[in-house]
């Protein structure tokens, strides 16, 4: 039996099932244990399938995909912040998770201007995302987690600092890893690269 098609490509179940299996794909990426920071974060290619589906079926499913991702993601293990206090915690939980994690899903906004160069453009837009990752992580270290930093060093500077060491090589490790799957497998149409 063949796969119903549209004239827009694959059939809806079809793509919700992808973006399924691409989320529970991150999730499994994420429960490998990998040398995590004292406060949190570690360098990991776990929003790759995140990437990915939003570079095969573009922005609302990608940002779809990525909302659901922060969601579990905070399933598995939220972390208290360090003052007891509703803003905090609904500020943690937006910037930490799910705007952290939902940007993820704007990666084709940022590869579709390369047109003809989509090598370039899938790196470009896999940096892009980690880039709007990387400041929500920032803004909530010095929102939020700026307690920790040392006596003396502005919160600001300790959340750029501690972020920046593990999201830009992120950043770099994640559009290393998009670019070379793209270069095997278009995310389009699943077939390998001519």
């Amino acid at each position: 039996m063949s796969e119903p098609k549209t004239n827009a490509g694959p059939s809806r179940i079809r793509t919700l099932v992808e973006c399924a299996l691409m989320v529970a794909l991150a999730v499994v990426i994420d429960l490998i244990p990998m040398p995590k920071w004292p406060n949190g974060g570690s360098v990991s290619i776990k929003v790759i399938p995140l990437i990915f589906v939003a570079y095969r079926h573009g922005v609302k499913w990608g940002l779809g995909s990525s909302f659901v991702f922060s969601i579990l993601t905070m399933l598995f293990g939220i972390s208290e912040p360090p003052v007891s206090n509703f803003a905090y915690y609904a500020a943690m939980i937006l910037l930490d998770y799910v705007l952290a994690y939902t940007v993820m899903g704007l990666a084709d906004l940022f590869a579709k201007p390369f047109g003809k160069h989509k090598l370039v453009g899938y790196g470009i837009g896999a940096v892009c995302v980690n880039l709007l990752r990387f400041l929500c992580s920032f803004l909530s270290g010095w929102i939020v987690w700026g307690v920790y930093a040392p006596e003396g060093q502005p919160a600001w500077l300790y959340s750029l600092l501690y972020n920046g060491g593990y999201m830009l090589p992120n950043a770099v490790l994640c559009a290393i890893v998009i670019v070379l799957l793209c270069a095997f497998v278009n995310p389009k149409t699943l077939k390998p690269t001519k």
